[in-house]
């Protein structure tokens, strides 16, 4: 049911420079109108330049925290991100059976900067987890990954995620912000094709880092306060076009450096913006 202050879990990675995993998400859905929760699959150390190493804390501490937050919490939607290994894949997976709430599956598997984030011989694990998911939100190299296919118009791209919907019974977001092109809008696709797109013009910055991380934990809170998948998607692409178009305002890093997440609320705050 939808919920005018919906309770989000995140499932994640961290960021100690605050652009993207777990420390992006909760401040989208503070964003995106949500109470924001969160449980750590990997302690990442990484800058706007890019990972510089990853701990993976014990699987069962991850079981741990899970459940500390699902015994006491009613969740009413959970996104999740970094993964990196089958067993937390495998972990998430087994608590999430009796949730009931949806899921927003980012398969964080090749970051923007191009590190690796997931352990190949978990791609299995990660398409096993795709078909409880009510939506994914990979990027282009992810979804080529996922496809076994490689991905280089709208189109290809439409298509592939058409064909995985058909094959895991999910949405799928195809983002044109990964693609070339002025069009940086959103797609989303079913087994039947196109359900819904957003459009947003390119907009000439760098600092792009954590995007993926934030539409999709800003989707989730959407789709927990609307109910509906093509208006979360609206919302969230509309969001990010403006947090990535006051990005290099922050001055955050020498990098890649992160979007303005709460540029919204602070326009809310000034009369000038609708939440």
């Amino acid at each position: 049911m939808p919920r005018s202050i919906p309770r989000v879990l995140s499932i994640a990675g961290t960021d100690p420079t605050g652009g993207a995993g777990l420390h992006a998400d909760l401040k989208s859905i503070l964003a995106a109108g949500g109470y924001g929760m969160g449980v750590v699959t990997a302690l990442v150390a990484q800058n706007t330049h890019g990972v510089r190493s990853v701990h993976i804390p014990p699987v069962d501490f991850l079981t741990e925290q899970l459940h500390a937050v699902s015994d006491d919490v009613h969740i009413d939607a959970v996104k999740v991100g970094m993964l990196g290994t089958c067993d937390i894949i495998k972990a998430v997976s087994a608590w999430f059976e009796p949730i009931d709430a949806p899921l927003i599956l980012d398969p964080v598997m090749i970051a923007s900067s191009g590190d690796r984030l997931l352990d190949p011989s978990a791609e299995s694990a990660l398409r096993e987890l795709a078909a409880a998911a009510t939506i994914i939100t990979p990027n282009i190299p992810e979804l080529e990954v996922l496809t076994s296919q490689s991905l280089s118009s709208v189109d290809e791209a439409i298509t592939a995620a058409q064909g995985f919907a058909q094959t895991h019974g999910t949405l799928v977001v195809v983002k044109g912000g990964h693609l070339e092109g002025n069009e940086a809008g959103n797609w989303l696709v079913d087994a039947n094709g196109i359900l819904s797109h957003t459009s947003t013009p390119r907009l000439d910055t760098k600092n792009t880092h954590g995007t993926g991380c934030s539409l999709s934990a800003a989707l989730a809170t959407r789709l927990a306060k609307t109910g509906d998948p093509a208006l979360a998607l609206e919302w969230a692409t509309l969001w990010l076009h403006d947090a990535i178009a006051s990005a290099d305002q922050l001055e955050v890093g020498s990098g890649n450096g992160p979007v303005d997440h709460g540029v919204w609320l602070r326009a809310l705050k000034d009369g000038d913006q609708e939440a």
